[in-house]
């Protein structure tokens, strides 16, 4: 099916544009042996540590997920955690030497990027472009659909 650019959802455009992005980082950051989302949570690890849930609110990645990419940071050596002494439940992230080297390359990837994009939008195009994706986010926080109940 053929759609043209009107038939098509905001989402379906968010999505793909997201992709895109995604896509672009995960080709750089395996020339440097980590993945985009490897990338995001190197950098939102902070020399003083990082307490594991901080790092899940801050990127958005799901417990799971996030369980996962710590597991194969730690085995790549960028990473090391450690158990609280007051509380056994929580568990402190930290960046091996190897991990800080990791997180510049990252934090540079990503103002390279973001540089690019701005020498291609105009002041008024990405002030545009932030006010519009701030406000699908916040929309996107307070939908709530109405479940259709089938009756039976």
């Amino acid at each position: 099916m053929n759609q043209n650019n009107n038939s098509k959802t905001i989402d379906y455009f968010l999505k793909a544009a997201w992709q895109t992005v995604a896509n672009k980082y995960n080709n750089i950051a395996s020339q440097y042996g980590f993945t985009q989302a490897a990338g995001y949570i190197l950098i939102n690890i902070h020399r003083e540590g990082t307490p594991v849930s901080q790092i899940a609110n801050s990127t958005g990645v799901r417990t799971t997920s996030l369980s996962r990419v710590l597991a194969n940071l730690e085995s790549l050596g960028f990473i090391y955690r450690e158990i609280s002494d007051k509380d056994k439940r929580s568990v402190k992230v930290f960046l091996t030497p190897l991990g800080v080297e990791k997180r510049k390359i990252a934090k540079d990837v990503v103002r390279g990027f973001n540089d690019y994009l701005n020498a291609h939008f105009t002041e008024q195009e990405r002030e545009q472009l932030m006010n519009m994706l701030a406000r699908v986010n916040d929309l996107a926080n307070k939908y709530e659909p109405e479940l259709q109940l089938e009756n039976k």
